[in-house]
């Protein structure tokens, strides 16, 4: 019995040797969380619940939408483009990735296309303020039919971009706030063909 008494207790000066190590080094760091958005804690737990129960980052950094049952992609891809010109939000460019592995293999894959839509305006304030927004851009929504031949729509969660790091802008936060809700507009009604 001593012998587990002592090896619990050097587990413990372990663990409390590891904390003091770990605020030390991660001390000034940490300091600079008081700096984040105030929705940055519950973005990343957010994330962090999903990655637990996926195991995916992939799944993690994403929103996604099945599409109604019935649905063809040609139904779901008139809709999401009526309602982007509905918000004024261009269509900049559409890659229908299942037709080029078709191509190159030489082999039929299942339905996988992406549509690029973009605000150039607040697109341009974004990279004003980081380069590092570019990869954002623009913003995509993944329309893809998984192995089952059910059809689902994918887009980046973008509660990362606009409360993951040091506060947006005023100005910012209200115009990245209204582009991510026009692109699950596009998504949520697209998937359900609600024009």
């Amino acid at each position: 019995m001593k012998v587990i008494w002592n090896l619990l207790a050097l587990i413990g000066l372990a663990v409390v040797v590891a904390l003091i190590i770990g605020l030390v080094k991660l001390g000034p760091d940490l300091s600079r969380l008081s700096k984040f958005d105030d929705k940055a804690a519950a973005t990343y737990a957010a994330m962090g619940r999903t990655l637990l129960e996926t195991g995916s980052a992939a799944e993690a950094t994403v929103w996604k939408v099945p599409v109604k049952d019935g649905l063809t992609a040609e139904d779901v891809e008139q809709t999401m483009r009526f309602v982007a010109n509905e918000h004024n939000i261009k269509n900049v460019g559409e890659l229908p990735l299942y037709k080029e592995v078709e191509a190159m293999s030489g082999k039929p894959f299942r339905f996988l296309k992406i549509y690029m839509f973009c605000n150039a305006m607040t697109a341009a304030k974004m990279v004003e303020l980081s380069d590092a927004f570019s990869a954002y851009l623009p913003c995509r929504i993944s329309m893809v039919e998984d192995p089952q031949g059910k059809l689902w729509l994918y887009t980046l969660n973008m509660d990362l971009m606009i409360h993951g790091g040091e506060p947006l802008t005023p100005e910012l936060t209200k115009e990245a706030k209204q582009v991510k809700k026009t692109i699950l507009d596009i998504m949520n009604r697209g998937a359900s063909g609600d024009f």
